[in-house]
């Protein structure tokens, strides 16, 4: 705010001359928007890379955006209307400057292609991500209206709106739809996925980091859409974990068959976190296949 209020004086003091500060205040309110960009700050495998990916994209773009900028404005100063002497150019067509401005840009777009097509197998969220030590934690995700319920098979447990695995696990998110399309995403671990009835999509992702993270619906799905918002704990030890799951199979409730599920489903909007202690066999496959065409 320091540095907005230096603007603002600027402005004052140089009144005369305020159209060269505009520049420097744009600059200053995209500095300040990016002062929360999660994004930039990966606490996961896949958003690490998806990070290099975005900020080696931009640095070559500013390799064009950036001398075009500067031209813009030398060009305007040098040959605005009250200039001396009167501009005479004295040239029709110049091979260098031709060659200069087509090469550079199409030797990028070369290199963005090479580098869109090999990131876009390496980061294919279908993938899986392998570890030597740590065996894959599989978590069905159902998208429902407007709350997420997350079941673990291999504990016949549910949780709503909370999401917990160990940290350096690597995690198999098998993800559909109980209504309308949702769009799965924890922004610090990487990609997002859409969530739709009958389908069921693939996210693979390993958190680096422990802590708690904040997991969206990024898909606009009508009244309660803004909402429809999880917690991703991701524990220290695999010792949490299992206290977590503990805790979980304490609760009273559970999902004993497809009717008791039908009632969780009901829409709600900003649904507490709920934990399920028993969860049906096939309850994820049933959900997908209701929605499919016979």
């Amino acid at each position: 705010m320091q540095y907005i209020s230096w603007i603002f004086y600027k402005i004052y003091r140089y009144k005369k001359n305020i159209y060269w500060l505009f520049p420097f205040l744009l600059i200053s309110m995209q500095l300040v928007s990016c002062s929360n960009m999660i994004l930039l700050d990966p606490k996961g495998q896949i958003g690490i890379e998806e990070r290099s990916l975005i900020l080696m994209a931009i640095s070559l773009m500013l390799i064009v955006v950036i001398p075009v900028i500067i031209m813009a404005i030398l060009f305007s100063i040098k040959y605005r209307s009250s200039n001396t002497p009167i501009y005479t150019p004295n040239w029709s067509n110049s091979n260098k400057i031709e060659l200069l401005i087509w090469v550079i840009p199409i030797i990028i777009i070369i290199f963005l292609g090479m580098l869109t097509w090999k990131s876009s197998h390496e980061l294919d969220p279908r993938k899986p991500i392998h570890s030597s030590t740590m065996n894959t934690l599989v978590i069905r995700v159902v998208s429902l209206d407007w709350k997420w319920l997350f079941i673990y098979p291999e504990y016949n447990i549910a949780s709503i709106n909370e999401v917990v695995f160990p940290v350096n696990v690597p995690i198999k998110f098998e993800i559909t739809s109980n209504s309308v399309m949702n769009s799965f995403f924890i922004p610090q671990l990487g990609s997002q996925i859409y969530t739709m009835a009958g389908m069921q999509s693939i996210l693979n992702l390993m958190a680096k980091e422990p802590g708690i993270y904040h997991g969206i619906s990024s898909n606009f799905s009508g009244y309660g859409f803004s909402d429809m918002k999880f917690i991703a704990l991701v524990t220290k030890t695999n010792k949490e974990f299992e206290e977590w799951i503990h805790k979980v199979k304490l609760s009273p409730k559970s999902i004993s068959d497809i009717n008791s599920y039908e009632k969780i489903a009901l829409p709600s909007v900003g649904h507490p976190i709920e934990y399920f202690s028993n969860v049906y066999p096939h309850l994820f496959e049933q959900i997908t296949n209701k929605f499919q065409v016979k």
